[in-house]
């Protein structure tokens, strides 16, 4: 590796730098994980080093990294820290959405010079999906906008928020933008309180009657009707949500083979077995998950977003099963709060709350398998 965290014209291996960056955060997740608090520091890193443009195009002044690599990067990540892989992983999918859109002829220039400049994204996607809440207002130049947005996993890190309001002045609608964390009326109610993941920093983001410029404003759309950009979201967001708790899974088998390496009895054997049978299959779903996203290329079809959504669950599945089955080789030294796999259990338990959960899955992906709206 030629990099340093102050030169990105130099990477050659970027996730060898998310592992010298993860290796440094490693002694503090413990503590994190106590208090709640999201490593500023860490972020700080993730900018400096080049890591948070690692997806921007070259041509708009970033790494020109590819899909499958960002997802190798917050599996290295997650190794380490989950919180902040996590948290991570929701920057780094709004910057692959925006990627797919340049891949298909849009122009993503605006969002690719912010983030080329350091700038940390933010996302409301799993409070909003299709229906959205809060309130817009239509006034001259743009819009009146207040709402309550939770989880923003790193919003007090971030530095813009992609978000959607409830447009109901013209109809049900739901308005699409992007506001500064800095503009007026934006604040953050520390909520986040949560069994696993504590330091991720997903708390909610307070709009309070704050000025949405219509430049802003990147769709307007009916709400209650499934919208196609939804297809490319979950495509452009599943695999790398799930490379970084896949990477939290590495870590608990790596730990248990390492706790247990030499020992003979044949239950312990089986259940280490069992465990890699889990594991195996949650690491072979994200990275068809990869191979199926085409680098961003994909097609935006309800079939597209149906199949990945499927590999999401049976994936969370898999990597739930894996750290509970190290905790249960491992005995009573995995229940112990002295050992990480107590905490990666916990962790891992996120998974499952990224959309869709399985029952909103399973009728999402069963009514496009028989010819009909995701919806419904």
């Amino acid at each position: 590796m030629t990099s340093t965290f102050t030169d990105t014209t130099t990477i050659t291996d970027r996730v060898a730098l998310a592992r010298e960056i993860g290796e440094s955060l490693r002694p503090e997740v413990p503590e994190r994980d106590r208090t709640g608090e999201i490593s500023v520091a860490a972020f700080d890193r993730l900018r400096a080093s080049g890591l948070s443009a690692a997806l921007v195009p070259t041509e708009f002044g970033g790494g020109g990294a590819s899909h499958q690599e960002m997802g190798e990067i917050l599996r290295e990540l997650g190794r380490h820290d989950p919180s902040t892989a996590v948290a991570f992983a929701m920057h780094s999918h709004l910057v692959a959405a925006q990627v797919w859109r340049h891949n298909h002829g849009v122009d993503a220039s605006a969002v690719f010079a912010k983030v080329a400049a350091g700038a940390i994204l933010v996302s409301t996607g799993a409070s909003d999906w299709v229906d959205s809440n809060g309130s817009a207002v239509r006034v001259d130049g743009g819009y009146r906008v207040s709402a309550r947005k939770a989880p923003a996993s790193g919003c007090e890190v971030g530095d813009v928020l992609v978000t959607s309001v409830r447009y109901e002045d013209e109809g049900d609608q739901v308005l699409h933008c992007a506001i500064p964390m800095t503009a007026p009326g934006v604040s953050i109610d520390k909520t986040w309180d949560t069994l696993g993941l504590r330091a991720s920093g997903s708390h909610t983001v307070v709009l309070d009657d704050v000025f949405v410029p219509d430049a802003a404003v990147s769709m307007i759309r009916p709400a209650g009707v499934w919208p196609p950009v939804l297809n490319v979201v979950i495509g452009a967001a599943l695999p790398l949500v799930l490379a970084a708790y896949l990477g939290a899974a590495d870590s608990a088998v790596e730990l248990t083979a390492r706790l247990l390496a030499g020992r003979t009895e044949p239950h312990t054997l089986q259940s280490a077995g069992e465990m890699l049978n889990a594991y195996t299959t949650a690491a072979d779903l994200v990275a068809a998950m990869f191979t199926d996203s085409d680098n961003l290329g994909f097609a935006n079809t309800d079939e597209y977003a149906g199949r990945t959504l499927s590999r999401k669950t049976v994936a969370a599945d898999a990597l739930i099963t894996t750290v509970r089955l190290a905790i249960e080789t491992t005995g009573g030294a995995g229940y112990s709060r002295s050992c990480d796999l107590e905490r990666l259990y916990r962790d891992i338990h996120g998974c499952q709350f990224h959309p869709l959960p399985r029952a909103k899955q399973t009728r999402f992906s069963g009514r496009v398998l028989l010819g009909h709206s995701p919806l419904g």
